[in-house]
Protein backbone atom coordinates (compact mmCIF):
# COMPACT_ATOMS: atom_id res chain seq x y z
CA UNK A 1 0.00 0.00 0.00
CA UNK A 2 1.47 3.39 -1.08
CA UNK A 3 1.83 6.25 1.06
CA UNK A 4 -1.16 8.33 -0.75
CA UNK A 5 -3.56 4.96 -0.32
CA UNK A 6 -2.62 5.16 3.31
CA UNK A 7 -3.30 8.78 4.07
CA UNK A 8 -6.35 8.62 1.68
CA UNK A 9 -7.62 5.87 4.57
CA UNK A 10 -6.76 8.00 7.52
CA UNK A 11 -8.47 10.89 5.62
CA UNK A 12 -11.19 9.05 5.00
CA UNK A 13 -11.70 7.50 8.94
CA UNK A 14 -10.85 11.40 10.10
CA UNK A 15 -14.15 12.52 8.29
CA UNK A 16 -16.04 9.54 8.75
CA UNK A 17 -15.53 10.00 12.79
CA UNK A 18 -16.95 13.46 12.29
CA UNK A 19 -19.43 12.97 9.87
CA UNK A 20 -18.19 15.88 7.83
CA UNK A 21 -18.60 13.34 4.17
CA UNK A 22 -22.03 15.83 3.71
CA UNK A 23 -19.60 18.80 3.59
CA UNK A 24 -17.09 17.28 0.63
CA UNK A 25 -18.71 17.80 -2.18
CA UNK A 26 -15.76 18.71 -4.61
CA UNK A 27 -16.73 22.02 -4.97
CA UNK A 28 -16.21 23.00 -1.49
CA UNK A 29 -12.99 20.75 -0.93
CA UNK A 30 -11.75 22.44 -3.80
CA UNK A 31 -12.62 25.60 -2.28
CA UNK A 32 -10.94 24.81 0.95
CA UNK A 33 -7.61 23.81 -1.37
CA UNK A 34 -7.44 26.76 -2.64
CA UNK A 35 -7.59 28.61 0.79
CA UNK A 36 -4.82 26.50 1.75
CA UNK A 37 -2.81 27.37 -1.28
CA UNK A 38 -3.14 31.25 -0.47
CA UNK A 39 -1.98 30.22 3.50
CA UNK A 40 0.90 28.59 1.99
CA UNK A 41 1.59 31.50 -0.63
CA UNK A 42 1.09 34.64 1.82
CA UNK A 43 3.76 32.63 3.96
CA UNK A 44 5.93 33.66 0.76
CA UNK A 45 4.34 36.94 -0.27
CA UNK A 46 7.18 39.42 0.53
CA UNK A 47 9.94 37.39 0.77
CA UNK A 48 13.01 38.19 -1.96
CA UNK A 49 12.95 35.45 -4.21
CA UNK A 50 16.32 35.15 -3.88
CA UNK A 51 16.74 34.74 -0.44
CA UNK A 52 13.44 32.39 -0.14
CA UNK A 53 14.42 29.26 0.17
CA UNK A 54 17.04 30.27 2.71
CA UNK A 55 14.45 31.66 4.93
CA UNK A 56 11.97 28.91 4.30
CA UNK A 57 14.81 26.79 5.71
CA UNK A 58 14.50 28.40 9.08
CA UNK A 59 12.27 28.14 11.91
CA UNK A 60 9.47 29.16 12.44
CA UNK A 61 8.93 30.13 8.67
CA UNK A 62 9.97 26.07 8.01
CA UNK A 63 7.49 24.68 10.57
CA UNK A 64 4.51 27.15 9.23
CA UNK A 65 5.36 25.93 5.53
CA UNK A 66 5.51 21.90 6.25
CA UNK A 67 1.71 22.63 8.04
CA UNK A 68 0.44 24.53 5.17
CA UNK A 69 1.79 22.13 2.73
CA UNK A 70 -0.04 19.22 4.54
CA UNK A 71 -3.05 20.74 4.89
CA UNK A 72 -2.39 21.37 0.70
CA UNK A 73 -1.60 17.53 0.36
CA UNK A 74 -4.59 16.42 2.34
CA UNK A 75 -7.03 18.75 0.68
CA UNK A 76 -5.87 17.19 -2.60
CA UNK A 77 -6.04 14.19 -1.04
CA UNK A 78 -9.55 14.23 -0.45
CA UNK A 79 -10.50 16.05 -3.61
CA UNK A 80 -8.88 12.95 -5.48
CA UNK A 81 -10.78 10.10 -3.11
CA UNK A 82 -14.41 13.04 -4.06
CA UNK A 83 -13.79 12.84 -7.59
CA UNK A 84 -12.43 8.71 -7.52
CA UNK A 85 -9.55 9.93 -8.99
CA UNK A 86 -6.06 7.88 -8.59
CA UNK A 87 -4.00 10.76 -7.44
CA UNK A 88 -0.42 8.56 -8.09
CA UNK A 89 -1.34 7.16 -11.36
CA UNK A 90 -3.00 10.40 -12.66
CA UNK A 91 0.64 12.05 -11.54
CA UNK A 92 2.70 9.51 -12.95
CA UNK A 93 0.58 9.29 -16.02
CA UNK A 94 1.43 13.37 -16.31
CA UNK A 95 4.87 13.29 -15.63
CA UNK A 96 5.15 10.10 -18.15
CA UNK A 97 3.43 12.49 -20.70
CA UNK A 98 5.49 15.72 -20.09
CA UNK A 99 9.17 13.52 -20.28
CA UNK A 100 7.49 12.88 -23.73
CA UNK A 101 6.69 16.41 -24.57
CA UNK A 102 10.07 17.81 -23.13
CA UNK A 103 13.09 15.63 -23.46
CA UNK A 104 15.87 15.76 -21.90
CA UNK A 105 18.69 18.11 -23.34
CA UNK A 106 16.05 19.95 -25.96
CA UNK A 107 15.32 23.83 -25.48
CA UNK A 108 12.28 24.03 -24.06
CA UNK A 109 10.42 27.73 -22.24
CA UNK A 110 10.41 27.61 -18.36
CA UNK A 111 8.22 25.18 -16.34
CA UNK A 112 7.63 23.12 -14.02
CA UNK A 113 6.99 19.31 -14.02
CA UNK A 114 3.52 19.54 -14.15
CA UNK A 115 2.74 21.61 -16.84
Amino acid sequence: MSDLELLRGRVRQFTADRDWSRYHDPKSVLLALVGEVGELAELFQWLPAGTAAKLAASEPLHTRAAEEMSDVLLYLILLADVLGVDLAAAANAKLDDNARRYPPGVPQPQAGPAS
